[in-house]
């Protein structure tokens, strides 16, 4: 018996083909996050901050979007994302191994996401400051009259930070198209959200003269509702939009972190029942779009790409040690990056 719920992606202007599209990104970046996480077990990188429980809403917010047109700041754990506008995954493992065929040149710390052509803003380390670059983006397309938005991504954590604050205050004043989505996770490293936020992360808006809305993080199909309404709101000069959207940090915070130590292995395998991939898949099957034999298909292509992307990074060359100083100083045309 198909679900009451069923059809719901075609109210919103879906097509079955972009949701199953939607369930192939959900499930390459968990695949992706997984193998990630073995690599950096095994002592081949040195790092990895995961994704996995946050991937339905990434998706669902990309595909409210237009790529190459508007503009992309994620956080650091954005991979489904990012895959979702553009990037590809053999592009993740580069990054991830730090190689030299890595759009950053090996450069960027895992996670930290810039790709020129897919119009993804490269991001800084401190926390937060995406949203102010999220500002001077929707301020310089509004100038400019490009007809799109900057889109930006933090958690709840950063929701505190200064940086965050003034970028609110300045988008509500100038009606700036943006849209402003906290991934509220429930945990800032190993401080719960009850600790760290006063309220509601979403009632902000509120003091910052645009609208707030909030939304169950693990349905990628309200995620895009809210965040293609933004888009449109913003689009027709209404200015900015604050969406909280509520999901659950499943793995640690790092690679490094031991999450064991600030809360339970019964309220992490609780949260994990209400995973979002999970959910989007039997609304598949509801829905007629998705059966076993398909199922299995998605998930060997999925398995192989990631399996090809590990292998071809891992045995692609490191930078060159004379390339530390390229993009670093001016350089003269035929300058190879070398300085006495």
């Amino acid at each position: 018996m198909s679900s009451p719920h069923a059809g719901r992606h075609r109210q919103l202007g879906l097509t079955d083909e972009q949701t199953l599209q939607m369930y192939t990104n959900m499930l390459l970046a968990r695949k992706f996050d997984e193998r990630a996480t073995l690599i950096q077990r095994s002592g081949k990188t040195a790092f990895h901050i995961s994704s996995i429980g946050q991937e339905a809403a990434q998706v669902g917010a990309a595909f409210a979007l237009e790529k190459q047109h508007d503009y992309f700041l994620p956080y650091y754990r954005d991979y489904a994302l990012v895959l979702s506008v553009g990037m590809t995954v053999r592009e993740l493992m580069l990054a991830l191994f730090l190689k030299a065929e890595d759009v950053n040149g090996g450069r960027q710390m895992p996670g930290h996401f810039g790709y020129r052509k897919h119009h993804i803003v490269t991001a800084s380390s401190p926390v937060g400051t995406q949203v102010l670059h999220a500002v001077g983006f929707s301020l310089m397309s509004l100038i400019k009259k490009q007809n799109c938005v900057a889109f930006v991504t933090f958690g709840e954590g950063a929701s505190n930070q200064g940086d965050v604050h003034e970028g609110f205050n300045f988008a509500g004043v100038f009606k700036l198209p943006v849209i402003f989505m906290c991934e509220n996770n429930r945990y800032a490293i190993s401080v719960p959200e009850h600790r760290q936020v006063a309220g509601r992360v979403v009632d902000r808006a509120a003091g910052y003269g645009f609208p707030g809305v909030r939304v169950d993080g693990n349905d990628a199909l309200e995620v895009y509702r809210a965040v293609k309404e933004a888009r449109e709101r913003a689009l027709r000069g209404a200015g900015p939009t604050l969406i909280e959207a509520v999901m659950y940090r499943i793995a640690p915070h790092s690679t490094s972190d031991d999450d064991m130590l600030y809360r339970t292995k019964e309220e992490v395998e609780y949260h994990r029942e209400q995973d979002g991939i999970a959910s989007f898949r039997r609304y598949l099957f509801d829905c007629g779009i998705l059966n076993e034999e398909l199922d299995r298909h998605v998930t060997d292509h999925v398995n192989r790409e990631v399996n090809e992307a590990a292998k071809y990074a891992d045995q692609a060359p490191y930078p060159a040690p004379e390339q530390a100083l390229l993009h670093v100083y001016a350089e003269s045309a035929g300058d190879d990056g070398c300085r006495s």
